[in-house]
């Protein structure tokens, strides 16, 4: 019986830590010490202003601060360093919430004109005991406009022993004629370091055993608020029984463990894919969101990445434990690498809302995390092909060592190499002396010069003419097919060599590659693009033109409306072949220009156009337009 009603006794006296270990004194504030010393400074030189306007975010003491400021200034024996003394009338009656010469006024609640009307009646009687009547307005920002307006008077004269204060969280809904009248007080969110200093003390008087990596993830939580720190610290307390750990708080607050992040970031390095995707698997069963992880990911490479020099290790807000693991794992990542994974992870919070598969998105992301290391591509690895510049066709300097090395051959042959080059090699006939090794530095670098008339291509046929690679280009979603064009000295066979190199004629060699109606296509529009802005008209032209290869596969032909068009074309015709010629690496490309038939079906190029020609493949949308008096714009 004694127990239960000593049980019951601890429940009734029972007070949060928010409200129990509420600073009493500017000295006891935490994390506002710029704030705190301009007060003291003011109270104790009598420099005080008739009205304050305390702003910040939720919990970082501006009540607090505005209790502590009014009760000091009605102090009658102030300490030296400007604190209360707790001793005087004034000081007791403030302690015991019996203090006259204290309002406090809720704007969420007490936002009408009446009230306000109500608040300036008071303001006229003057303070019993002390020298001062505070008037403390809490969210004044939910004050109405008229409001506003009925205090703006009062608040700019108000009687030598009144003072407001003023305090919000959102600065920017106060009109700027309230601002224009207080002197404003910025309060800043708390830091990570002065939250775990100051649970620590209140764990220490509590007599409660806590992990510093335990309060430092309660203090990232509260996120710079000090009374959401507190009020997490009593949940986390009443889960734990008065001895916590980090592994409860993570469960308790449902947060995501370092650990899975550390796990990752080894897996990305080593570029274990199953592994970052089976860890992300486990995050889902324990009901995390994706987007959280992502976010968590996106911090904790930020965090890799001020551990890596000892000048930013001080923006690392973790336990010293965990801060050991980031300096040892940072030192494990380069700083390309985690500026990569950092733009990854960022890139893909910003898309995860409008995705429609937010698990493939992200695991898409893991996927790229876990490839920025690799050097080489593996097949089936799942990254794309590394581009690699292409090689030349004919190499002088192989070319001469290879026919150096095969002198005893009778004829000429072209290797092909595993890579996909071509590399032509010279023989001579046997019997005949061989020609000296050309120099490297003689190697021909690849041009496109125009070739002489009557030139005679070396190569076999089949050989000259090869299939280039195709790849997509723009939103035309046509095949682009570029290869530079290259040059090698080749020897000449049909005659017997001359011991002497400078006899030696080195001669070109040139490919024309071969191109369909895409190809064609995307290269035409290219050149209307690049017409002049005085042009517009015959750029939208050209752009609505189709080139059709003809049988030759070299010479294509424009299908015009009238002559004047036919004209124009036919004067821009050579500067489109030139254009065509050097894009698609063949000289023999020719345009022809003809007028279309009458029965030819022609390209529409206006909407009246356009109808007609549809209306003919369907007589239905006649009737609809006719149905419905629908006229063309």
């Amino acid at each position: 019986m004694k127990t239960i009603n000593h049980l019951y006794r601890r429940m009734e006296n029972y007070i949060v830590s928010a409200r129990k270990y509420r600073p009493a004194t500017f000295d006891t504030v935490v994390g506002q010490r710029a704030l705190t010393t301009t007060l003291k400074n003011a109270i104790a030189n009598q420099k005080l202003a008739h009205a304050y306007l305390f702003c910040g975010p939720r919990g970082v003491g501006k009540t607090t601060c505005a209790r502590i400021f009014a009760k000091t200034i009605n102090c009658l024996h102030p300490t030296a360093d400007g604190e209360a003394c707790n001793e005087c009338e004034s000081c007791r009656a403030f302690n015991e919430q019996r203090s006259y010469n204290i309002h406090e006024l809720d704007a969420a609640s007490n936002n009408s004109v009446e009230d306000i009307r109500s608040l300036i009646e008071q303001v006229r009687i003057p303070p019993q005991i002390g020298k001062y009547k505070v008037y403390i307005i809490d969210e004044v920002h939910m004050l109405s406009q008229a409001a506003f307006n009925a205090f703006l008077k009062t608040l700019e004269e108000p009687p030598h022993h009144a003072i407001f204060i003023l305090a919000t969280t959102e600065k920017h809904k106060i009109l700027p004629t309230i601002l224009s009248r207080c002197q404003i007080y910025d309060f800043n969110r708390i830091s990570v370091s002065d939250t775990v200093e100051h649970l620590e003390n209140v764990a220490r008087k509590e007599h409660i055993e806590a992990e510093p990596e335990a309060l430092n993830v309660i203090a990232q939580k509260a996120d710079g608020g000090m009374r959401d720190a507190l009020s997490i610290f009593d949940q986390v307390v009443s889960f734990t029984n008065g001895h916590i750990t980090y592994q409860s708080v993570i469960e308790n607050l449902n947060v995501l463990d370092y650990e899975y992040y550390f796990r990752l970031t080894d897996a990305f390095l080593e570029n274990r894919i199953s592994d970052c995707l089976l860890t992300f698997n486990e995050v889902l069963k324990k009901d995390f969101d994706g987007n959280h992880f992502i976010t968590g990911l996106t911090s904790h490479f930020r965090d890799l990445l001020v551990s890596r020099d000892p000048a930013t290790l001080q923006l690392l807000e973790v336990g010293a434990s965990i801060r050991d693991r980031y300096q040892a794992q940072a030192q494990k990542c380069t700083p390309q690498f985690l500026y990569k994974a950092m733009k990854l992870c960022n890139d893909c919070d910003l898309n995860y809302r409008a995705s429609k598969n937010k698990r493939l998105l992200v695991e898409l992301t893991l996927i790229q995390l876990a490839q920025l290391t690799t050097d080489n591509d593996v097949p089936g690895g799942g990254q794309s092909p590394a581009k690699q510049s292409l090689k030349p066709a004919f190499n002088q300097a192989q070319a001469s060592q290879t026919a150096q090395a095969s002198a005893n051959q009778a004829y000429p042959q072209a290797t092909h190499e595993t890579t996909g080059n071509y590399q032509a090699t010279q023989q001579q006939p046997a019997g005949q002396p061989a020609a000296s090794k050309p120099s490297v530095q003689q190697t021909i670098t690849a041009v496109q010069p125009t070739p002489p008339a009557g030139h005679s291509n070396p190569l076999p046929k089949a050989s000259t003419e090869k299939k280039i690679p195709v790849m997509k280009a723009g939103n035309f979603g046509i095949s682009i097919r570029k290869q530079p064009v290259q040059q090698s000295s080749v020897a000449n066979n049909n005659h017997p060599t001359n011991a002497n190199p400078a006899s030696q004629q080195v001669e070109q060699t040139y490919e024309d590659y071969i191109f369909n109606e895409k190809d064609l296509n995307y290269y035409w529009r290219e050149f209307a693009t690049q017409l002049p802005k005085e042009e517009a008209a015959n750029s939208a032209r050209m752009m609505n033109m189709q080139p059709h290869l003809l049988k030759d596969q070299t010479t294509f032909e424009i299908a015009v409306d009238n002559d004047m068009v036919q004209k124009y074309m036919t004067q821009l015709a050579p500067q489109i072949e030139q254009h065509l010629r050097r894009q698609l690496h063949n000289r023999k490309i020719k345009m022809t220009v003809r007028i279309s038939a009458a029965n030819e079906n022609v390209r529409a190029y206006s909407h009246v156009e356009r109808f007609q020609m549809m209306s003919k493949k369907n007589p239905s949308l006649l009737k609809l337009k006719e149905t419905f008096g629908l006229e063309l714009s």
